[in-house]
């Protein structure tokens, strides 16, 4: 299970001094909305350079704070990168068709948001939503599943609120990786 406050401390770290410690002090008062937002803010104000793995770690912490996608993914999506490999990747092509559930055995009532990559084996994390009365898919999700591209099923479900443990299966799923 990954520790949020050692993840804050280490994106906190990221930026200049005075913004790190105002990101730590949003932190500090259960005030994360507020932190998410000043983090991803200064990492563009500042142009700090992020690696996707960076990128796949505020996503699951604006997921778990109710800021995914909006506001945090349009604002993510313009931080520079580092140009270097990350083993995660986020998905962002909104315009895609959520995947049905039973194309990966899954209840039909489940749609799914592939959201982020695995570099080496294509393995994928994605978010499972209902769709509500009125056509939209749910806000949060109802479960993560880690699918299996080669093969079209999932290998892992996880129930909500889990999003840090989906990430952390995701990342020691691959068995291609160093």
């Amino acid at each position: 299970m990954t520790s949020e406050a050692v993840v804050w401390h280490r994106l906190a770290a990221l930026l200049p001094p005075e913004d790190a410690r105002e990101v730590l002090d949003f932190w500090g008062i259960g005030e994360q909305e507020g932190g998410l937002g000043l983090l991803v803010t200064a990492l563009l104000q500042h142009q700090v350079a992020i690696d996707d793995n960076t990128r796949a770690e505020i996503a699951v912490l604006g997921e778990a704070w109710g800021m995914w996608p909006l506001p945090l993914a349009p604002l993510l999506s313009q931080c520079p990168g580092k140009g270097t490999a990350s083993a995660l990747k986020l998905i962002e092509d909104r315009a895609r068709t959520p995947l049905p559930g039973t194309a990966v055995g899954l209840p039909d009532r489940l749609l799914l948001i592939p959201w982020i990559r695995c570099t080496a084996c294509g393995r994928a994390l994605a978010r499972a939503h209902t769709r509500e009365p009125w056509g939209d898919l749910s806000y949060t999700p109802e479960q993560y599943v880690i699918l299996d591209a080669e093969q079209g099923v999932a290998l892992q479900v996880l129930p909500h609120g889990s999003g840090w443990d989906a990430l952390t299966a995701l990342s020691t799923s691959c068995e291609r990786q160093p």
